[in-house]
């Protein structure tokens, strides 16, 4: 009993001396703080706050998860932290607005367009444009350049999906490791691409989808893989039933080439996922650093040719920080607007499902056809239909894009430098720029930590309590420090909610978009104990999530478009925000995004299944 009692007595001294003698500036004690109805708290031009905590991998992280959910560190050492992250401000705040636990807005007060060509005729339009633009350099092969060898006969769907097992096979053998699909049947690719070979000889493929490569986050039911979210412990039988997702790509004959990696129980936002099923998925552009998580499989795979589409589930960014980090496209929808029927619950109030794509083109397709009421699921069921008919315009005249430059500037510097030129370049293109507040971006921070994990710690206290020790070491301090969360905390973080709705609907009655970059850094380098024991970098978390909190909290949708590269050769991406229901306009200003990215560096690992 002595070592682990002095180990934990020397891990409690070494917080209390960095947490008191060496606390960061500019962060004093809370004061009790009155919130007015419908005013805002500040002006949203204070920079955000960056979290402190060491980076922890190995033999420390596992000490450190140790004394956490010892009597001591639950008492002593937990409220410390939490302390030192600004964790408690819930408590120091008066707010009078009722609770909003779930951010479902009605569409009834929005007017729906005549649509003067059908979606269809849109998007097939969209493609010609996309597929005529000049471009000498590399280009990822979207759906587009699939359909182009399917109806020229070029190449059938059944080649297609020969070579992609043959990519497959060869990812595995590879060093490292892609670990982009953790779970594939020969069998399964080749029944669906022969299905869909028929259905091009007989000239009647069922949809634009039709023999497109297709993978999907493990945290969503696909027959016959096991539904493991990750983890070492669940899905221990084949599943049964698809989920709701899975069965429309089914249905418009897509080809499911496999289940992809994740971040277990999406837990983190690096993708690192030590435990035996899994391994880390590692970034196409530089397999030394980080995919970005927890959709890290499906972005990998994209980035790396496999399938040009791959679904994914955004909580806290989990689509569309692995789309940045892997220099891809990532939509994160209005909440409620693709049923998550068939995934799993980890967070009910902030989780959206959406497609991590080659293209903001590809992204509009998925859009088409998974975007619709679904009543096996309780949200989204007054959304409006689909509508694309404003996107194909040659400028951007007439469109207002906010941006708080406060906000914009907490990042980077290099990604900061090209934000700035793509905010530009959105100018000259016709759209206005609008200075607007981001009022209480700290109370959203810390309201939407509390409300997810919250919700993961409901969802998974069986699984804490009995398969504590197959739980990867971050997955359970994340959800021993949930275990802090207090009914008030969560009631308060969900009358933030409220409030910060409110001033989402001030400001877009003034301004189409809101332009942020996608992550305030850039995807982070691997260390070989994080393939071992898995790593807590609060810091770098902080980071990756400052940009993607807003719409998980709130609901409102986001797109991600690849915009530049870092000096190493990391991909840089830029962020939309809409409002609610509109993202035709997020797909109007990624269009005109792509454009400003005069060229697209081939990723460090990439095959071409169409060659």
């Amino acid at each position: 009993m002595a070592p682990p009692l002095l180990l934990s007595l020397a891990v409690a001294l070494l917080l209390f001396y960095l947490g008191f003698v060496r606390r960061r500036p500019g962060i004093p004690r809370a004061a009790f703080r009155r919130r007015e109805p419908g005013r805002a708290g500040d002006s949203g031009h204070q920079p955000p706050r960056d979290a402190w905590g060491p980076r922890l991998s190995g033999f420390p992280l596992r000490l450190f998860v140790h004394v956490a959910n010892t009597a001591f560190g639950q008492f002593c050492v937990m409220p410390l932290l939490l302390r030192m992250n600004n964790f408690t401000l819930m408590h120091y705040l008066d707010i009078h607005e009722d609770p909003t636990f779930i951010p479902e807005v009605a569409a009834e007060g929005r007017k729906e367009k005549p649509e003067t060509k059908n979606t269809l005729e849109i998007l097939k339009q969209l493609m010609e444009t996309r597929s005529h633009r000049a471009n000498t350099g590399f280009s990822f092969k979207g759906i587009q350049d699939y359909l182009n060898c399917y109806r020229t006969g070029e190449l059938t769907p059944l080649q297609v999906a020969q070579n992609i097992i043959s990519s497959l096979e060869n990812c595995e053998k590879s060093s490292p490791p892609l670990r982009a699909i953790v779970q594939w049947d020969r069998a399964q690719i080749q029944k669906m691409a022969e299905a869909s070979t028929t259905r091009y000889r007989n000239k009647c493929p069922l949809s634009l989808l039709d023999g497109i490569p297709v993978c999907i986050k493990e945290e969503i039911k696909v027959v016959p893989y096991h539904f493991r979210a990750g983890t070492a412990y669940l899905g221990t039988e084949p599943e049964t039933e698809d989920a709701t997702v899975t069965r429309k790509l089914r249905e418009a004959g897509a080809i499911i080439i496999g289940v992809s990696n994740m971040h277990e129980l999406g837990t983190g936002t690096t993708g690192c996922n030590p435990n035996k099923f899994h391994g880390t998925a590692r970034n196409p552009y530089n397999p030394q650093h980080f995919t970005g998580g927890s959709s890290s499989g499906s972005a990998a795979a994209v980035a790396a040719g496999l399938c040009p589409l791959a679904l994914g589930t955004d909580g806290g960014g989990s689509v569309r920080i692995p789309a940045s980090f892997c220099g891809v496209v990532g939509l994160k929808g209005t909440f409620g607007l693709i049923s998550c029927h068939g995934c799993l619950p980890l967070s009910y109030s902030t989780c959206s499902l959406g497609p991590i794509c080659t293209s903001v083109t590809d992204a509009a397709i998925a859009y088409s056809i998974l975007a619709e009421p679904d009543p096996l699921y309780p949200y989204g069921l007054q959304q409006p239909k689909p509508s694309l008919s404003e996107i194909l315009t040659p400028d951007l005249k007439g469109l207002k894009l906010g941006v708080n430059w406060t906000f914009f500037k907490a990042c980077d510097a290099e990604i900061l430098a090209v934000c700035q030129k793509a905010v530009e370049h959105l100018q000259a293109l016709g759209a206005s720029v609008v200075d607007v507040p981001l009022p209480e971006m700290e109370e959203v921070r810390m309201a939407h930590v509390i409300c997810i994990l919250s919700e993961m710690r409901d969802f998974l206290q069986p699984d804490f309590n009995t398969h504590f020790q197959q739980m990867n070491l971050e997955t359970r301090l994340n959800l021993t420090l949930a275990s802090h969360f207090t009914a008030l905390d969560y009631i308060k973080a969900n009358r933030q909610r409220t409030r910060s709705m409110s001033f989402l609907r001030e400001i877009f009655a003034n301004v189409n978009c809101i332009l942020t970059p996608a992550t305030a850094c850039t995807a982070p380098r691997i260390q070989d104990s994080d393939l071992l024991t898995g790593n807590n970098d609060v810091l770098m978390t902080v980071r990756s999530m400052r940009y993607m909190q807003l719409g998980n909290f709130t609901g409102i949708p986001g797109l991600v478009v690849p915009v530049g590269y870092t000096a190493n050769g990391l991909p840089i991406s830029f962020q939309v925000m809409a409002t609610w229901w509109d993202e035709a306009v997020l797909f109007r200003v990624g269009l005109k995004l792509e454009e400003f990215r005069d060229t697209t560096r081939k990723p460090a690992i990439y095959y071409d299944v169409l060659a």
